[in-house]
């Protein structure tokens, strides 16, 4: 398992009956988690002590309930600085478990020595873009979400890295890929953090299940002659890490060699000192 533990400003405190109890910053907040489906004495008084807490309806969805939780704050990462803002469906602007992530492409884009591009899709909040823009690479930031864009935008101006090489756009990742392949442009790394189901800005429909590998097929025709990474994360529970390893290998080794590996991501719980499986990704990487 990949771990993100090198967080200061978030911490999974305790997780109990289906909840985590999580301190971003200086806010606590309890959220569902469909992985914690054991059920231990709830000690940490963070329990009874929450910002925000995220009640799920039995009926779907679920709605906030607020206790001295401002609209918006921010938490820092190395020198990234993230604004944070609860919002519909459960979420916070950010995975902090993808941190695991950012480390290892840092790194790798760091190393190269050379001028590095890398192509973000499904690009949320932009906490990869800031990560690899960070490390010195120039990124193309993708979403179809004009609010998600401007999000990150706003992340990356708290972050200092507001006139980095990013490129911003607002489009439907799958014709997006398609028109770059058609205009010729490659990319050194690709990430991507696919929806298990999402509609694009013109009601595309996405079915991870459905359209996953073929977007992989697509987009590995980016790379350039000398790539650098490709990365795939998937919340989706069916997809487990073997499928993303076999899904890179079958297209990305067979034309560029490499390797992959994958695995699950996860954090630390401070309470019992277990780890919190977070969802997958698969990494390729050149040898």
């Amino acid at each position: 398992m990949w771990i993100a533990d090198q967080w200061n400003d978030y911490e999974v405190i305790d997780c109990s009956a289906g909840e985590k109890l999580e301190r971003w910053g200086d806010y606590l907040l309890v959220r569902p988690d469909p992985q914690v489906i054991w059920t231990t004495p709830k000690k940490e008084k963070g329990w009874k002590k929450m910002n925000g807490h995220y009640h799920r309806s039995s009926r779907g969805g679920g709605e906030w309930e607020f206790f001295d939780l401002p609209q918006q704050w921010s938490i820092g990462y190395k020198s990234l600085t993230f604004n944070l803002k609860p919002f519909s469906f459960k979420h916070t602007g950010l995975f902090p478990e993808q941190a695991a992530n950012w480390d290892w492409f840092s790194e790798k884009i760091r190393s190269a020595n050379r001028p590095i591009s890398v192509l973000n899709l499904f690009a949320y909040t932009g906490g990869a873009t800031l990560a690899a823009a960070a490390a010195g690479a120039s990124v193309c930031h993708v979403d179809a979400s004009k609010g998600m864009v401007t999000w990150a935008k706003e992340n990356a101006v708290s972050s200092g890295l507001g006139d980095a090489p990013i490129r911003w756009i607002v489009d439907d990742c799958v014709k997006f890929v398609e028109r770059e392949i058609r205009r010729g442009h490659h990319y050194d790394g690709i990430i991507m953090d696919p929806p298990s189901y999402g509609r694009g800005p013109k009601g595309e429909i996405w079915k991870i299940e459905e359209n996953i590998y073929p977007f992989v097929q697509l987009a590995s025709q980016l790379l350039s002659d000398q790539p650098l990474f490709f990365l795939i994360n998937s919340y989706t529970t069916g997809l487990a890490p073997s499928v993303l390893s076999y899904m890179i290998s079958t297209e990305v080794v067979k034309h560029h060699g490499g390797h992959v590996k994958a695995d699950e991501l996860g954090l630390p719980v401070s309470a019992s000192g277990l780890v919190l499986p977070c969802g997958a990704s698969g990494r390729w990487e050149a040898d």
